[in-house]
């Protein structure tokens, strides 16, 4: 109970206070006139002191509370407590920033600086679509759960952050003037490409602030911890649409929407040459681009260390990972249409659960299998290659 409350209420309880005004009143009778000025002035002095001295408690009080609030992270904004603060929740400041990215990044990072980041805009952040999907693989997977303590999503609309905000603790809004992401992005359109290379130069620049990370497609199930299965030596690495068989093979399919990326010179140099080769090869996305300049000489002169993830640890709806036992990631790739991406993905969470209730010794016999690709399939993904870009929907 808030200071002049307890104030109010101690008054109306005492049962002497009219005892004392009778008394106070008897007493006036028997002094001088002046003498009962300079009291009743005296009393009223003290009674303004007192209310002003409890304002300002009850004030001080409001300041503290909003300070211990503030230390709460998720999101780093007021609109993390809706039923608390309503109309904050809804107001549109609510989609701004509290706080810089550095800030957030710190917080959500590992030991060693590491973070997990994925994009997020407002198709994808539909109840029960895919970001759902995505932070329930997560809590359901071997030893993922506390990954999502190292999580960051990036929202690319205002509608995207704000449902961040209400699912998720560290946020940031990549909202920007000019630029629309909030609708799903139609594989290959201008917005698309947009879209592709703006996630480019975001992730640069998380480099240059000495942070690495795990960039993660919100359409990729986390079923393992992947950290184990990650080569020591190398710079960037990255996941497969086709896996050779050998890590180091140039002729592998890389995919840009599982990467692990350490900070240093050679990482951040490249993402500057990734990035300003959109003008060399102008009209291509950035997984093309890095399939062109893979085998740059720039590459060799930079130092920098490429490895392939195997797709039996990181596997896809293009190539399935056929061991339950080895699956660390599952990305819904070679896929078009939301519709299809979200039937697919459900199937794979279901197989996942499946698997988790087995005995250990029918989980060595690896007696189940993913029963992916359904609705996504290799063939409707040559049947919209060929089509127009506005029939195609994004693949990554």
């Amino acid at each position: 109970m808030p200071a002049a409350h307890r104030f109010a209420s101690h008054r109306r309880r005492s049962p002497t206070a009219p005892c004392h005004s009778s008394a106070f009143n008897s007493a006036s009778d028997m002094l001088p006139e002046s003498t009962v000025l300079l009291l009743r002035r005296t009393f009223t002095l003290a009674l303004f002191f007192a209310t002003v001295f409890l304002s300002c408690l009850v004030l001080l009080r409001d300041v503290d509370s909003f300070r211990f609030l503030s230390r709460f992270p998720s999101s780093y904004s007021l609109s993390a407590f809706p039923n608390i603060f309503p109309s904050g929740y809804n107001d549109s400041t609510a989609v701004s920033n509290e706080y810089p990215l550095e800030k957030i990044l710190n917080e959500a990072s590992m030991d060693d600086k590491t973070v997990i980041l994925t994009t997020l805009n407002e198709a994808w952040a539909a109840p029960n679509s895919i970001i759902d999907l995505f932070l329930e693989s997560f809590r359901i997977g071997d030893r993922t759960r506390r990954l999502l303590n190292h999580l960051v999503i990036i929202a690319l609309d205002e509608k995207a952050f704000t449902r961040c905000q209400a699912i998720h603790t560290y946020c940031f809004s990549l909202v920007s003037e000019g630029a629309d992401f909030h609708e799903e992005a139609y594989f290959m359109t201008p917005r698309y490409l947009e879209m592709m290379w703006r996630r480019i130069d975001f992730l640069r620049s998380v480099l240059e602030m000495g942070y690495s990370f795990v960039f993660t497609d919100a359409d990729i199930m986390w079923f393992r911890d992947p950290f184990p299965r990650f080569h020591l030596d190398a710079d960037f690495q990255i996941a497969c649409d086709h896996f050779t068989g050998s890590y180091d093979d140039v002729h592998n399919t890389p995919n840009g929407g599982f990467n692990f990326v350490k900070s240093n010179n050679r990482s951040i140099e490249f993402y500057k040459f990734w990035y300003s080769s959109r003008e060399t090869y102008p009209g291509y996305h950035d997984q093309d681009v890095l399939n062109f300049i893979k085998v740059h000489p720039f590459i060799t002169d930079i130092g920098l260390k490429i490895r392939f993830l195997d797709t039996a640890n990181f596997g896809g709806l293009c190539e399935p990972s056929k061991d339950l036992n080895e699956v660390c990631t599952m990305h819904a790739n070679c896929c078009f249409g939301m519709v299809s991406k979200l039937h697919d993905l459900r199937i794979m969470l279901q197989d996942w659960k499946h698997y988790l209730s087995l005995p250990p010794s029918l989980k060595r016999l690896s007696v189940i299998s993913w029963r992916v690709p359904h609705k996504c399939s290799l063939d409707s993904l040559h049947s919209h290659a060929h089509g127009s870009p506005e029939n195609s929907v994004q693949q990554e």
